[in-house]
């Protein structure tokens, strides 16, 4: 494993468990425990972990990745309102991709079920909301995140380069107008980046909260955004930065 590789592997483990010992990465990863320290001491001085007694902890603002069920309770209001204008975006006939994610459930939610659309999703409980009555549901298969609920890996991976869509609805951890869309897992990046490349029209459904933020792995420019949802109303110059990559903008005031 190369060092930059390594470095990558220890951000990973660290975000998905809440924080790691020494011992655990050193165990975990093959590699001695002056090895790890060293690592870490970079990493923290990059700031993308902290270091704790015997270990580390993630850093809010890049590696720190949140379970399923915390953002599940978090704006729910603001993100059923992505999901009600997010709808609009569907057409009878299309393919559509929803990526795994609580403001995609929203979105899944929302979504007729009368047979009109064929849905695809990474998301195992995404593709039970849309399969009600009269849908039809593909799932990618692969590895379930325990995190996330997201199903990710090679099996994931080989599905996304076989299919086209015509329609992502996908969603993000952070967005920033240099570091574009990005994520605390290269795993879920991988996948999101082939959701990006394989749709025709890609709008992203996220609230303002993911604003201004960066994690640890971009998955997309701005610019591979054809609309953007959010659910309050922008600032001018965040506005004005996002679309000038060339994506449509709907937020909280409406425009």
């Amino acid at each position: 494993m190369l060092p930059a590789e390594r470095k990558r592997r220890i951000v990973e483990l660290v975000a998905d468990s809440d924080g790691r010992s020494v011992e655990s990465l050193s165990e975990n990863l093959g590699y001695s425990k002056a090895t790890i320290r060293r690592d870490l001491r970079e990493l923290e001085t990059r700031g993308l972990i902290e270091r704790s007694h015997g270990g580390a902890v993630p850093v809010t603002s890049v590696g720190r990745e949140q379970t399923y069920g915390q953002k599940e309770v978090q704006n729910l209001e603001g993100k059923r309102a992505i999901a009600d204008r997010a709808v609009e975006e569907l057409a009878e006939g299309q393919v559509v991709f929803f990526d795994a994610g609580t403001t995609t459930m929203e979105v899944a939610r929302k979504v007729p079920k009368d047979g009109t659309i064929l849905g695809v999703t990474n998301s195992p409980r995404l593709a039970v909301e849309l399969n009600d009555d009269d849908n039809e549901v593909k799932l990618t298969g692969g590895t379930l995140r325990r995190r996330t609920k997201a199903l990710v890996g090679p099996t994931a991976e080989s599905f996304m380069q076989r299919t086209n869509f015509d329609l992502l609805f996908l969603g993000t951890n952070a967005l920033d107008a240099d570091s574009g869309l990005t994520t605390p897992n290269e795993d879920e990046a991988r996948m999101k980046e082939l959701m990006v490349e394989k749709a025709e029209k890609v709008v992203l459904v996220a609230d303002v909260s993911k604003l201004g933020r960066r994690s640890f792995v971009q998955f997309a420019p701005l610019g591979d955004i054809d609309l953007f949802i959010t659910d309050g109303e922008l600032e001018e110059g965040t506005r004005e930065a996002i679309e000038s990559a060339g994506v449509d903008v709907a937020d909280g005031a409406g425009q």
